[in-house]
């Protein structure tokens, strides 16, 4: 790790705090995994655009976490520096009926700043783990809403470190996908567009979003959300429930009793098991029902 010191350097230079060999297992929902070479906290898109170009110019191996909420992390950890989005680049502001969000912010809070300014179009996003960044990243939804609904433009970083902009629409998305999924442009900042509306009505169906979240998901427990994409024509929690594979265990790992579409960590679980667990759920439905599950999570290589 010789470019450790001048990576910290750099970072002392750009005011984003660095890590050393950092634990993983408290940057993750799953609450799992091993240690990264480097965790640096971001606080600006200068500041992903001079880390990217350095890093690549150097090969030294990166990634980009927001909560963590969709990650698995392996138990032997990352053997790369992690650039973490977190509060330190979370400023949202006003802009008429549209709101500007940098990609650490959180998307509860992206939606909270919406009701409090009586703008409509995010209630059914309430609830959902992540940052604004990994949600459009993942075009995450719920409800019969996506955050592509609202999703006007994004600010971005390519491989070479230079600062783009552009214009997003629905061709741009599709389910749990987005054109930055399988690209090495990282998301920095995004517009949303929202419509006026009644802020006390706002919050009701926030509130009724949350409730029906708490009510049906295991939230009691660490996970990273829905632990399988729905397969077409179907859903993995329907399937996973018909082949009696609730409270089925792998170690600490279990698919949820509450919901059969979430494997939780009971409080002790390794990646290993939640990898042994979900291997064997896809196994089985495979088998019984010829669907095949497609981890919806993404696992850190």
């Amino acid at each position: 790790m010789s470019y450790l010191k001048e990576l910290t350097e750099l970072c002392n230079g750009l005011k984003c705090r660095i890590i050393p060999d950092c634990s993983l297992k408290e940057y993750t929902t799953f609450k799992f995994g091993g240690p990264c070479k480097a965790l640096i906290s971001i606080n600006s898109s200068e500041s992903v655009s001079v880390l990217v170009r350095y890093l690549n110019l150097n090969e030294i191996k990166f990634t980009v976490i927001g909560r963590g909420s969709n990650l698995i992390v392996p138990d032997e950890g990352y053997d790369g520096v992690v650039l973490l989005f977190s509060h330190d680049f979370a400023y949202t502001s006003l802009r008429g009926s549209n709101i500007e969000c940098e990609a650490g912010t959180l998307l509860a809070s992206a939606c909270v700043f919406a009701q409090q300014n009586s703008l409509t179009g995010m209630e059914n996003l309430f609830g959902i783990p992540g940052t604004v960044g990994g949600a459009i990243y993942m075009n995450a939804g719920a409800y019969g809403s996506e955050i592509s609904d609202v999703a006007v433009s994004a600010e971005y970083v390519d491989s070479n470190g230079c600062i783009h902009n552009t214009v997003l629409s629905q061709t741009d998305f599709s389910y749990r996908h987005s054109i930055f999924t399988d690209s090495a442009n990282i998301v920095t900042s995004v517009i949303l567009r929202l419509r006026h509306g009644n802020q006390d009505e706002i919050k009701q169906k926030m509130n009724e979003c949350m409730e029906k979240r708490s009510s049906k998901q295991p939230l009691e427990f660490p996970s990273a959300g829905s632990t399988f994409k729905r397969p077409e024509g179907n859903y993995a929690s329907l399937l996973i429930e018909q082949c009696g594979l609730k409270g089925l265990t792998c170690g600490g790992a279990m698919v949820s009793e509450k919901h059969s579409g979430f494997v939780i960590n009971k409080g002790f679980a390794t990646c290993s098991d939640v990898l042994k667990l979900c291997e064997r759920v896809q196994k089985i439905v495979q088998s019984e029902t010829g669907y095949f599950l497609e981890l919806e999570p993404v696992i850190l290589k």
